[in-house]
Formats: C-alpha cells, sequence, structure tokens
C-alpha cells in the first residue's frame, strides 16, 4: 500500500504537473522554433507577444463573464479565445509590416532582426502593464477539478489525495489537439508544404513560384495562434502576471533548443524535458522516499536539490550544457 502511496503522491506533484506545464512549454516553444526556422531570427517578443494574447483574452473573459455567458464546467476563456487569437494575430502581422519587413527586404543579418524584436518585446510589454497593470489577475471559472482530492481519497482508501486540476486537463487535452492539427496542416496541406519548403532553401522556394509574403503572413498567423493558446492555458492553470511570461521566455528558449532550433518535433520533446527537469529537482522528495523506506525511518530534510525560486535555473543550466556539447539539440535542428 505504501509503493501505491508514493506512485499517487508522484503523479500528484510531479507527473500531472510536469506533464502541463510540459505542454504549455511546447507550445510555446513551438511559435519560437517556426519563426527560427522560418524567417531565421529569434522572436525575443514571443513572451510578450503570450501575454498580451492572454491579456485580450482576459479582457473579453470579464466582459462575458458580467453578460452571463459561460460554459458550464469549463473556463469562460475558452469562448474568448479565439477573439484573442485574431487581436494578437493582426498585432503581430502589423508589425512585421512595421519593424521587420524592411530588414527581410534589405537582407539584414539575423542579429539586426534580434535586436528588433527586443525592442519590440519592451513596448509590448509596456502596453500590457499600462493596460492591465502588473498585478495578478485571475480569469479561471467553472469546475475546478477533474478529480477532487478528498473524493479521492474516499473512493481509494488511501492516505495520499490525488488532485487532478481541470486546467491541468484542459492543458494536456487542448496542446495534444493543436499539436496534430498543426502538423497535419504542415505536412498534407499545400501552404504547409510551401511554408516547409520556404525553410529549407528561401531561393529554390522563391524559383518554384512560392510567393514569401504569403509565407510569412501564415507563420505570423500560426505563431500568433500558438503564443495566445500557451498563454491563456498558462494563466488559467497558474494565474495571469505580464512579468511572469517575460521569465517564460527562459524555458521556452530553453525547450525549443534543447530539441533542435527550427524542429517541431524537438520544440515539443524539449518542452518536456525542461518541464520534467523543473519539478523534479525542485520537488521535495520526502513523502515519496518515506512511503518506500523501510519501517518507520524518514529522512530529515526535505530532500530537495533546488528551491522552486530556483526553478529557472535549471533550465538555463540545460541550455547552456546544450550549447556546449549539442547545439544543433536533440532532433538536430539548426545550429544556434
Amino acid at each position: 500500500m505504501d509503493v501505491v502511496n508514493a506512485l499517487v503522491a508522484l503523479l500528484n506533484f510531479v507527473v500531472i504537473p510536469a506533464t502541463a506545464y510540459g505542454s504549455q512549454l511546447a507550445l510555446g516553444a513551438l511559435g519560437v522554433t517556426l519563426i527560427y526556422g522560418i524567417l531565421r531570427f529569434s522572436n525575443f517578443a514571443h513572451g510578450d507577444q503570450m501575454a498580451f494574447g492572454t491579456m485580450v483574452t482576459l479582457l473579453i473573459t470579464y466582459w462575458f463573464q458580467s453578460l452571463g455567458l459561460h460554459l458550464w464546467a469549463l473556463p469562460t476563456a475558452l469562448i474568448a479565445l479565439p477573439f484573442g487569437i485574431v487581436v494578437t494575430a493582426a498585432l503581430m502581422i502589423g508589425t512585421d509590416r512595421v519593424v521587420y519587413k524592411y530588414y527581410r527586404r534589405v537582407r539584414a543579418k539575423p542579429i539586426v532582426l534580434v535586436m528588433a524584436s527586443i525592442g519590440v518585446m519592451f513596448v509590448m510589454n509596456g502596453i500590457v502593464r499600462l493596460i492591465v497593470g502588473p498585478d495578478d489577475r485571475s480569469f479561471l471559472d467553472g469546475e475546478r477539478f477533474i478529480i477532487n482530492a478528498r473524493d479521492f481519497r474516499e473512493w481509494s482508501g488511501l492516505a495520499e489525495p490525488l488532485a487532478f486540476r481541470t486546467t491541468q486537463g484542459l492543458t494536456i487535452v487542448t496542446a495534444a489537439i493543436v499539436v496534430a492539427a498543426l502538423f497535419w496542416f504542415l505536412n498534407k496541406t499545400r501552404t504547409g508544404k510551401s511554408m516547409r519548403a520556404y525553410s529549407d532553401n528561401e531561393d529554390l522556394a522563391l524559383l518554384s513560384g512560392i510567393n514569401p509574403e504569403r509565407v510569412v503572413m501564415i507563420t505570423w498567423l500560426i505563431v500568433a495562434a500558438l503564443a495566445t493558446i500557451a498563454g491563456v492555458l498558462y494563466g488559467l492553470d497558474k494565474s495571469f502576471k505580464p512579468f511572469t511570461y517575460f521569465q517564460l521566455l527562459l524555458p521556452i528558449f530553453a525547450s525549443a533548443i534543447v530539441g533542435g532550433l527550427g524542429s517541431p518535433v524537438g520544440a515539443i520533446a524539449g518542452g518536456f524535458v525542461i518541464a520534467f527537469s523543473e519539478v523534479t529537482v525542485t520537488y521535495a522528495w520526502k513523502k515519496v522516499v518515506t512511503y518506500l523506506a523501510p519501517g518507520d525511518w524518514a529522512p530529515d530534510g526535505l530532500l530537495q536539490l533546488l528551491s522552486t525560486d530556483y526553478k529557472f535555473a535549471v533550465s538555463f543550466a540545460i541550455l547552456v550544457i546544450v550549447l556546449l556539447f549539442k547545439p544543433t539539440g536533440l532532433f538536430k535542428g539548426k545550429s544556434v
């Protein structure tokens, strides 16, 4: 029975949270890797684009809630999400026309586009803070749990409860659907194949009659959808705070680089590698070890390698190791 309790504790505090967090990072990393693979620069504004999309969705969610609109057990934010995607896509395409298009036309070096994206990042960060402020905001409604800890304990008779939040289940299911749809689009549709061809060889794609501006526009549309969905899922699972999305930029880039920058499959794998690494290293293993230890023995300390305050240090350490020893990542993406 103690072994089962240990497994439940592991599922409750490591497997489920890391899977949900990994799904959020994977969606964010997909946006970064698409921009790098197709437009050939690292978009440092991606975190704040996630924040902008989440902010729009949050404001529309508040409006819908005031009108009495809801999805019963599911969050009202799901109704507002398409509107958030549309507004974010318009902003991203507008930003591309105003900022990035010129540098593409003069064939500026990638570092110039990176610096431009940093400028866009600060502008978008300021816009989001100006509109909603710097404080935490919650916009979750509906049922909080799929599996309630008290109900699970009564049903199972175990000492260790299991709680599975609605936002965690929603994140995992939504990420699976979005990833499947994206891969179908890239591999089965004519537009998706054009994007892949443009990514592999821009000059040859142009000679084949592929319209580069259309490829760029579709790319920004997809990235806007990925950024908004990832941001909203993260905001529902935790809470919305603009600066948090700026901090998420490190694990998102770490996920993309670890998996292989420019590789969609690598972005997904990297997201889960980073998430499970962060959660595993910062989890206090005392409870699990106590269940598995013989007799009444229990460790004196928490058996926690790092405090949760330093979880981003795990992403940074993994990122440095990968850049030093395998810069193309796990799936042999483009070298950084």
